[in-house]
């Protein structure tokens, strides 16, 4: 049995790739560590984890291609220590977030247990493009829409 495609429409031409980016975020189903998203401006963002008890050398930011990646990996301190309750989640994780083209990252803080990023989106631009219409082989070429060559 075949998994019917999002984007199985024949209008959808190079749309492919967000199946794929909604297959990845699905993956990444996991709750941990919490964040939220905020938009600070028309053209910011914010992203703010709960990374408590993650210093900077334990965590790491990489942007792949239109992925922005977040790892947090805690050093074990742990030897010799005898815990009556260990309640504070000390694992590793990582946390992905799919960008929309051109969206940067432009900073990136940690605060009190929360780490901070900063991006940035792109103002799109309004692109018109005239298409040629031309005959194959010998024919006149003319512009759609342009009145007809005089001759």
């Amino acid at each position: 049995m075949s998994r019917q495609s999002l984007f199985g429409s024949p209008l959808f031409l190079g749309f492919d790739h967000l199946e794929q980016m909604l297959d990845r975020v699905g993956k990444n189903a996991d709750g941990y560590p919490p964040y939220n998203i905020e938009q600070i401006s028309v053209d910011r963002l914010r992203i703010t984890l709960a990374v408590a008890g993650f210093g900077m050398d334990d965590l790491q930011i990489t942007q792949e291609d239109n992925q922005l990646v977040i790892r947090g990996r805690q050093k074990d301190d742990s030897e010799g220590r005898i815990f009556l309750h260990r309640g504070i989640a000390a694992r590793q994780f990582q946390r992905a977030f799919v960008l929309a083209e051109g969206m940067e990252v432009e900073g990136a803080w940690l605060d009190n247990g929360l780490l901070h990023l900063e991006l940035k989106r792109p103002q799109p631009e309004t692109r018109v493009k005239t298409i040629r219409i031309g005959a194959r082989g010998n024919g006149p070429t003319a512009l759609v829409g342009a009145p007809p060559e005089p001759g």
